[in-house]
């Protein structure tokens, strides 16, 4: 069983060779070893620090290649030490070995995807299928891949919409593409996805069981708050629906009665006004429809009373 499985991560490793070389053309790293080595051999020359602001942005410069090269030189070689697992675990048929090739496999599948992202917070749960359309009709970039691990949750607890693209973008050899993934989630799996990241860098991937178990009863409780939140969502706009239509039943009313000043008795619009009034006071939706109906066919019938005298003149 353990043979066939090294098999399959053996041809996943020999497929994911052409996407790090891939990666490699798009980030068009020949080019950021040459300048990062022109720009080391700037640094030894005689008098560079004489030029104070030209030094520190040499040195601003060359820092952010050296870290984007450190990062792919570590890519590959963490691919190239995989290999090397794979290779020995399937010699010795080792059940353990198998297991810390998954787990470094998909790690290093994670960074990769993870060279270039941008990750959405949304406030509610509903949010996350809309924001994933939207990015789906876009015309400038094109969906490669997309893992729901909000309805199939990873064991850790970790949800969240991921979603990998491609894009054009401008480099000096000219137009390449870039691979990226957009997260997209709500606060609450945003802020456990956090704090389980900062643990598991402290324990170097080696988290207790303790706290393991904590996380996993902490993401059932962000399941439950997301759900909530929704619920509690669905009110507030059914409350802001509401106050938006009291609103629009206001201004009318208050436009007819401002017209009725000019078709009808004054005392009687007053009368009308200060029963708007106490009505509007009591906070009664059903209520100030009601008067709202009643006022129109009065206000109509004034409208028309004035038509027909203008007629008769």
């Amino acid at each position: 069983m353990a043979l066939i499985e090294y098999d399959e991560y053996k041809q996943k490793l020999r497929d994911l060779g052409p996407e790090l070389d891939k990666l490699s053309a798009a980030l068009d790293m020949d080019s950021a070893r040459a300048e990062a080595q022109k720009l080391e051999d700037e640094t030894a020359q005689d008098g560079f620090w004489n030029d104070l602001e030209r030094s520190q942005k040499v040195q601003q410069r060359l820092k952010q290649l050296q870290n984007k090269i450190a990062r792919q030189d570590k890519l590959v070689a963490e691919w190239q030490d995989l290999t090397a697992l794979c290779e020995m675990g399937q010699e010795a048929d080792d059940a353990e070995l198998l297991d810390e090739l998954k787990a470094g496999f998909q790690t290093l599948e994670e960074k990769v995807e993870d060279i270039a992202g941008v990750r959405i917070i949304c406030q509610f749960y509903e949010d996350i299928e809309k924001v994933a359309q939207l990015i789906r009709r876009r015309s400038d970039m094109k969906v490669l891949e997309e893992k729901d691990y909000i309805t199939h949750m990873k064991e850790s607890g970790y949800r969240s919409y991921h979603i990998i693209i491609s894009y054009g973008t401008e480099t000096l050899e000219g137009r390449k593409e870039i691979r990226a993934e957009i997260q997209i989630r709500t606060l609450a799996m945003n802020f456990w996805a956090t704090i389980e990241h900062s643990l598991q860098y402290k324990y170097k991937g080696n988290m207790p069981a303790h706290l393991t178990e904590r996380l996993t009863s902490a993401a059932d409780s962000i399941l439950q708050l997301d759900a909530e939140m929704s619920s509690v969502r669905n009110e507030v706009m059914d409350a802001q629906n509401s106050m938006l239509h009291q609103s629009n039943l206001v201004a009318d009313i208050l436009n007819n009665i401002e017209n009725l000043y000019h078709f009808s008795n004054k005392r009687e619009v007053a009368k009308i006004q200060d029963e708007f009034y106490r009505i509007y006071s009591q906070k009664d939706l059903a209520q100030l429809e009601r008067f709202h109906r009643e006022l129109d066919i009065i206000a109509e019938g004034y409208r028309a009373q004035a038509i027909t005298l203008e007629e008769v003149e």
